[in-house]
């Protein structure tokens, strides 16, 4: 659609977890390290967490695609599956056949992984979105990882999730489990304008782009706002606008057209949220709007009619009341009491 206007050779924004688009923040760098080295020095149980979007799913298959061919990866993406569908995904993702129960299975599994090490090849299981995996299963691959040989594991097992993993983690059952984690990493969120602006530009290199100011400095600061370092949602800010882009015939992204799909998917900055919502606070101390004429009903000297309360600045300059105004107000209508109902 967009691509041939903005001299594109694919669509750099697209929201699937290709290898090819990944861009190397320190936290993704640490993550690939310890990954590497944990499966390369056979350390067991690797644990990576990172907030929605932040690019998990797209490291693990960076590394996939570079392991040794030597390195055998079971790779698990759906996590909600009971006891006996673990085993079955498992034998199916191990080329296991002939087994009838759970025990036939770690028997025959226990033989493969016996057999791979013994020839110096690694095997891996990664298990992405763990945090959506029940106490039970999660109890499972605890006991996977007992197996092992006197000075190395046979199975390599790596979980994925969000943060919200950590918290399965911590809990009192699972204690065991979190004692054999060997390495933990978090990938986190762009820290700042500059990286965002750096990650947007590296997606257009890869897309073939001939130049990488598309988006305006305005444009970037903004999509920096509303995404919060979330690169997923810079993608679908991005990918969007150059649709808006392309559909006004305009060879620059600007920040106004980042604004409308900002609204159009709900991802306004906080900011702007609360402005929108009337929750101003500037304007916090002001009680009557510029278009009112400044008047407040309250009662008066123990008449049973309201006494009507005018600032008479406010009146005439059509200007908002603030809290010393009204103050003054009240001062001034003989209002202002003190403890004995005197004037002020």
């Amino acid at each position: 659609m967009y691509a041939e206007f903005y001299g594109l050779n694919e669509l750099p924004f697209a929201l699937t977890p290709d290898p090819r688009y990944i861009y190397f923040t320190p936290s993704h760098t640490e993550v690939m390290a310890n990954l590497h080295y944990g499966i390369e020095s056979g350390r067991g149980l690797i644990v990576v967490t990172g907030e929605v979007g932040t690019g998990k799913t797209t490291v693990l298959r960076w590394i996939m695609q570079r392991l040794d061919r030597t390195v055998l990866v079971a790779y698990i993406f759906n996590p909600r599956l009971s006891v006996p569908e673990f085993y079955q995904h498992l034998a199916t993702l191990f080329d296991i056949h002939e087994w009838e129960n759970k025990s036939d299975l770690l028997i025959k599994l226990g033989e493969v992984l016996e057999s791979r090490h013994s020839r110096g090849l690694r095997t891996v299981l990664i298990v992405d979105e763990a945090h959506g995996l029940s106490p039970n299963v999660l109890e499972e691959i605890r006991l996977l990882c007992n197996f092992e040989s006197d000075t190395a594991k046979q199975l390599q097992i790596v979980l994925t999730g969000q943060p919200e993993l950590s918290d399965v983690l911590n809990q009192p059952d699972l204690r065991q489990l979190k004692q054999r984690i060997a390495l933990r990493c978090e990938i986190k969120a762009l820290p700042n304008v500059a990286e965002t602006r750096q990650y947007v530009a590296h997606r257009l290199q890869i897309a073939g782009a001939g130049r990488t100011d598309i988006f305006s400095p305005g444009a970037i600061d903004y999509i920096s706002r509303c995404a919060e370092g979330i690169p997923r949602n810079i993608n679908n800010l991005c990918d969007n606008a150059l649709l808006a882009g392309f559909a006004a015939a305009e060879p620059i992204i600007t920040r106004a057209i980042v604004e409308d799909v900002a609204e159009t998917f709900d991802l306004l900055p906080r900011t702007d949220r609360v402005s929108q919502n009337g929750d101003d606070p500037e304007s916090a101390a002001r009680i009557f709007s510029a278009a009112g004429r400044g008047e407040l009903w309250a009662a008066g000297n123990g008449d049973p009619a309201p006494t009507l309360i005018v600032n008479e600045f406010a009146r005439k300059e059509q200007l908002p009341i603030s809290i010393e105004e009204l103050g003054s107000a009240f001062s001034l209508s003989g209002l202002a009491r003190d403890n004995n109902g005197k004037s002020l």
